[in-house]
């Protein structure tokens, strides 16, 4: 008995929530209204080649790269101290990383608010033990830690899911053969842990990019990332043609970057830990 059609219910889905809605998307991306009907224009993506939008777009893209690289650094260090067997208490810290991650994404940012503040909880400790309160929110500071700390579980656990797959053996090879524990991070479990690293910088500065609500809440609204402005033409100027070419020309971003870093990753077998 033929089953194909348990597949139409998600068919139609797909049309009806991913590709219709792009469809919509790009006839806003390439017409406009005028007294004489809806007409094809270009106009919206040349209007993104602007000076003031292109600062938008590299902003974005710096403070993203800032946070993967911050991500990674203490995420790759997270993830093997998770990995290694000799640590007993993983399966808190796991917990631990993966606890905020249930939590709603913006809940988690308020949170922030209430930390960074001028009167919150860490300008009190600082009063408190004889220092001067500290200008910790509205600025890009902020807006890094924000991104950090909601994309962090986002790098910790493709690495971790990696590292737990080497094959001991590889590892106790290597030693016998004279290798220290320096040259066995550079010359195996580093290579054989990056496509875990390379799904981990995916995951995390896809997002980063174009994230609007950090920004917007921990940088003050004096921090306008690309989510942002997309996020304006929709919401507050109605302009919804350029927000949709802005969408569309991140969207395309998006795909190359993927593209790029998917060819680096390879799949990786083998059991057990090192």
């Amino acid at each position: 008995m033929k089953k194909g059609w348990i597949a139409y219910p998600y068919v139609v889905w797909l049309i009806m929530f991913i590709f219709v809605p792009l469809l919509l998307i790009v006839f806003y991306s390439v017409t406009k209204t005028t007294d004489q009907g809806i007409v094809f224009t270009l106009e919206h993506f040349q209007r993104f080649f602007e000076p003031i939008y292109i600062m938008v777009l590299l902003r974005s893209l710096y403070l993203a790269l800032i946070s993967t690289v911050i991500c990674l650094l203490l995420g790759y260090p997270l993830a093997m101290i998770l990995a290694s067997k000799e640590y007993r208490h993983k399966r808190v810290l796991i917990l631990l990383v993966v606890i905020p991650m249930w939590m709603n994404f913006l809940l988690r940012t308020y949170a922030w608010l209430t930390l960074l503040e001028k009167n919150g909880v860490i300008n009190n400790f600082i009063s408190f033990i004889g220092l001067p309160r500290m200008e910790l929110l509205y600025n890009q500071g902020a807006v890094i830690l924000g991104m950090v700390y909601n994309f962090l579980p986002f790098m910790v656990l493709p690495i971790y899911s990696v590292l737990i797959k080497i094959d001991k053996s590889i590892i106790e090879a290597a030693e016998d053969l004279g290798a220290n524990s320096r040259v066995v991070f550079r010359k195996i479990i580093f290579p054989l842990s990056l496509p875990g690293v390379v799904s981990g910088i995916t995951m995390v500065y896809m997002p980063a990019v174009t994230t609007f609500v950090i920004s917007r809440l921990l940088g003050g609204g004096q921090f306008t990332l690309i989510g942002n402005l997309i996020e304006q033409q929709f919401l507050y100027t109605g302009e919804w043609g350029f927000g949709s070419a802005l969408s569309l020309i991140m969207m395309v971003l998006i795909l190359f970057s993927m593209a790029i870093m998917s060819k680096y990753e390879k799949e990786n077998e083998g059991g057990g830990l090192f």
